[in-house]
């Protein structure tokens, strides 16, 4: 029984998969079962980030292979020691502390209790406890309860309720919505500073200055979820370093392995502390072969790098608007560094489906919305091709109507 066939027997249908079926990943590229070869635009949704099978993410994964795949988190493990350093020195500094779990969504639901701690610990003025979070609508935060109630999309809420109640959802870059939602109850504002599965939307930067602003002034937690966004994307190491505005706490994952499941919590000062013994856990968080490959990532992520990003995207974003000039039907581009979004005015199904014809992949998170997130490997001749075949398919569109 081939591939596609076993899946649909014997997995949940959970995904819309598109028809093909992987045999191999390098670099940009990925070859199926049937010998096709497809450039990589999506990355496994911002995952594989330095390309598939990186050669020092690789090695770095059989080094620790040949020492041990796990051990209980009740004993002292390096590479998750040394990965915690790396990421709380980049980060906030000294004094910062990190959280090891598994996913973007556990990396999330580690945030919100820690939130949800701290409102027990600096109470209201009126000596109540605080509870309740800040979130935006059209935000993703992740697949369990908590995350998904934290999530400011109805279609996600219909399944799950009644949900984890305590969410309310401002909206997003408007400042006075979120004025408006803060009570004595209230104890943190988490939001993406680039909304991926919502559209591909950047914040503004005046916007998250002053939610810095207005969280300093109702000691409110403000925390980012960089989960899709974070790890060198922006072109920068972490996405709030492009804005400038440094959060409490801020998620990662995906691409913080390259492949393997990892997620982390980082903490600065002020929250460092708050989890104490029993008051959070993961049997497989802060895996030591996952924490190998996170401290490769973490080695290549050097100012070259992500310069390299940063030009990268000028030059994708440059010739995504040429085409924009000759197609009115692309309404806008929308970026910082590789995270790529293009807004149509018709439906964007067929333009997914005539690039992955054509041997490119990507994706719509919106019904009328591109998303693009290659690897950082890609060249100039890489980005050329997937115009060619973008700008082929807008005028097979056009011709349409």
């Amino acid at each position: 029984m081939d591939t596609k066939k076993l899946t649909n027997e014997y997995l949940m249908q959970t995904y819309k998969k598109s028809d093909i079926a992987v045999r191999k990943a390098k670099g940009q590229y990925l070859w199926t079962e049937n010998g096709k070869k497809y450039t990589d635009f999506f990355s496994g949704i911002s995952v594989c980030n330095l390309g598939h099978c990186d050669k020092t993410v690789i090695a770095a994964i059989k080094k620790q292979l040949d020492c041990f795949l796990h051990i209980s988190n009740l004993y002292y493990a390096k590479p998750q020691a040394e990965l915690a350093k790396e990421l709380a020195l980049k980060s906030f500094g000294k004094g910062a502390k990190v959280f090891l779990a598994n996913s973007g969504a556990e990396a999330n639901e580690g945030a919100i209790k820690m939130a949800r701690k701290y409102g027990k610990v600096n109470k209201s003025k009126s000596n109540k406890e605080r509870f309740e979070i800040i979130t935006f609508k059209n935000s993703f935060h992740g697949r369990t309860l908590a995350t998904l109630s934290a999530t400011g999309q109805e279609k996600f809420h219909k399944i799950i309720t009644p949900l984890v109640d305590k969410f309310v959802y401002a909206d997003f870059n408007d400042i006075d919505s979120v004025k408006k939602l803060i009570n004595s109850n209230t104890v943190a504002v988490m939001i993406e500073p680039f909304q991926c599965e919502g559209g591909m939307i950047p914040a503004k930067k005046d916007f998250l200055k002053q939610l810095r602003q207005l969280c300093d002034k109702n000691d409110l937690l403000l925390i980012f979820d960089e989960v899709q966004c974070g790890m060198g994307r922006t072109g920068k190491l972490f996405a709030w370093q492009h804005y400038g505005v440094k959060p409490d706490i801020f998620t990662l994952a995906k691409s913080i392995a390259n492949g393997l499941p990892l997620g982390a919590v980082i903490s600065d000062k002020k929250t460092a502390n708050l989890f104490v013994f029993g008051d959070h856990g993961s049997t497989f968080g802060g895996n030591p072969v996952a924490c190998a490959a996170a401290l490769a990532v973490l080695k290549q992520m050097t100012p070259k790098l992500l310069k390299e990003v940063s030009a990268k995207a000028d030059y994708f974003v440059k010739k995504l608007n040429e085409l924009k000039k000759k197609y009115p039907s692309v309404k806008e581009i929308r970026n910082i560094g590789l995270l790529i979004g293009v807004e149509l005015d018709f439906t964007a199904k067929d333009i997914v489906e005539f690039c992955l014809n054509k041997g490119l992949i990507i994706n719509s998170p919106k019904e009328n919305v591109l998303r693009f997130l290659p690897p950082f490997v890609i060249t100039k001749k890489d980005i050329d091709f997937a115009i060619k075949i973008l700008g082929d398919a807008l005028k097979c569109q056009t011709s349409k109507k």
